[in-house]
């Protein structure tokens, strides 16, 4: 049936009456938010796309992979030179890096503090050594406020806390070693096969006398890790101290083998063959000595790192050879690398001394003892006019608080003594000297009869002002230190 269409027709096409408008209306608010825009990045208030994030992209996993990397590579810290020169990168500064992204990371921590526990090898002078000990033991005691339970973490605070012990007077080290006795305990209670918990407990144990059980616990812990660095150089050092020097030699070979660009171990062969030829007067021995401080500069002048401690180390064995120039030559390099360090100012002055060059042992001692602005440190001015240093240097005298710098003190106040004359008297600045040597260590034979031997000089010279006499005491070879430690 069909059915015709009334009404109005239909349409299919769109209606334009409103279309027009919402048209405009959609232009108009595109044009009003491009302005917008525009108006807010020349603001800064909005920030154009696709710009670099600020937060850094890389993972704190591949920092911590490249931290590992630098301390396998032997580059602990390098200090960064002054502008303009670019930061250098090292283990200490990646570790940070990677601690600023996931500063959760007990583990982290741990090993940052073990790092910076070792670095303090490549230090010359124990202020900056105790600065490098406190932050270490910042590092660690953040380790274990994150993860209590952990054996590796509280083995490592033990070595942080025994390491600080050197660099504290006698009453606080043996309370840190106390600390470090109980850390290594709960660490080996933890997990009695952890071989870095025993390696460290021997270390104490050492530290604190205990001889055979430190033996113990070093070769227990070389058996459970045999590819341990650390147990090595523990069970060396352990031999080192009962003067056992060629099987000490052995194990710091064994952990060079583990770790070939740790400097440090390559000092302490070199200051194991030198004991050796000590005692048995053998000219190869010393080759030997010099040949494993070479090594360690030729690492860190390879790695770019500035560490003076191999330079002193031959000066030392020089020195004992009898080889006084080319000692203070090598000291003298060490110097380059830190111009303000009392330090080497005081064993570079002991080296001069030795070789009867009074007048230049004078101005070295004065810097180490007393302290010299750059216009008074004829040392660095020296090094300067021979090109090997850039400016002279100001430096800070070292305190009289061992046995090192009482030496410092009273051959400082010899040479004074000795160098009097009438017309030339230093005596007035060689007495107080002398006496505060006296003040603290009135029972050391040796330094007292050095002592009495400069006042004496000088006696003689109030008495009899056109005398001359000769030097006081020398100084013994085996109190010249060695930096480091």
């Amino acid at each position: 049936m069909e059915r015709e269409l009334t009404g109005k027709r239909p349409t299919f096409h769109q209606d334009k009456s409103n279309a027009g408008f919402y048209r405009m209306l959609l232009w108009i608010s595109l044009i009003l938010a491009g302005i917008w825009l525009l108006l807010g990045a020349r603001r800064g208030t909005v920030e154009p796309m696709f710009l670099p994030t600020p937060t850094p992209t890389r993972t704190a996993g591949s920092y911590f992979l490249e931290a590992q990397a630098y301390f396998q590579a032997g580059k602990l810290d390098d200090p960064d030179l002054p502008p303009p020169a670019q930061p250098r990168p090292d283990a200490i500064d990646t570790y940070q890096r990677a601690l600023e992204i996931d500063p959760t990371n007990a583990q982290a921590w741990a090993e940052k503090a073990r790092i910076q526990t070792y670095s303090i090898t490549m230090l010359s002078s124990d202020a900056q050594r105790r600065e490098r000990l406190r932050e270490a033991l910042e590092s660690i005691d953040r380790a274990v406020e994150l993860n209590p339970d952990d054996s590796t973490i509280h083995a490592i605070r033990a070595f942080v806390l025994d390491w600080n012990a050197s660099y504290v007077g006698a009453e606080e080290a043996q309370d840190l070693l106390k600390e470090a006795e109980g850390e290594a305990v709960r660490a080996y209670q933890l997990d009695p096969r952890n071989a870095l918990a025993l390696a460290f407990y021997a270390e104490v144990s050492l530290d604190q006398q205990k001889w055979s059980q430190a033996e113990q616990y070093a070769a227990q812990a070389i058996s459970l890790a045999p590819d341990s660095m650390d147990a090595h150089r523990v069970y060396a050092t352990v031999l080192e101290s009962i003067a056992q020097y060629r099987l000490a030699i052995e194990q710091y070979l064994k952990a060079a083998e583990i770790n070939p660009n740790l400097t440090f171990l390559y000092v302490y062969i070199g200051r194991n063959y030198l004991h050796l030829a000590q005692s048995a007067q053998a000219e190869s021995l010393y080759d030997l000595a010099l040949d494993y401080y070479a090594k360690a500069a030729a690492i860190n002048e390879q790695l770019g790192v500035r560490n003076p401690i191999p330079y002193m180390e031959i000066a030392k064995a020089y020195s004992q050879q009898g080889e006084f120039f080319v000692a203070a030559r090598n000291a003298e390099k060490a110097l380059t690398f830190d111009p303000t360090n009392a330090n080497t100012y005081g064993q570079l002055g002991i080296i001069y001394i030795k070789s009867r060059n009074y007048e230049s042992a004078s101005p070295a001692l004065k810097c180490a003892v007393a302290g010299c602005t750059a216009d008074e440190n004829e040392i660095a001015e020296n090094l300067v006019e021979e090109g090997l240093l850039a400016q002279s240097a100001a430096v800070e005298g070292l305190p009289l608080t061992n046995l090192t710098v009482a030496y410092y003190y009273v051959e400082y106040g010899t040479v004074l003594a000795f160098l009097s004359r009438a017309n030339q008297n230093f005596c007035p600045q060689a007495l107080p000297v002398l006496a505060q040597v006296r003040a603290e260590f009135p029972d050391d034979p040796v330094l007292m009869e050095i002592v009495r031997d400069s006042e004496g000089i000088c006696s003689q010279l109030a008495a009899s002002p056109n005398l001359s006499a000769p030097i006081a005491t020398p100084l013994p070879d085996e109190i010249m230190a060695t930096p480091g430690g």
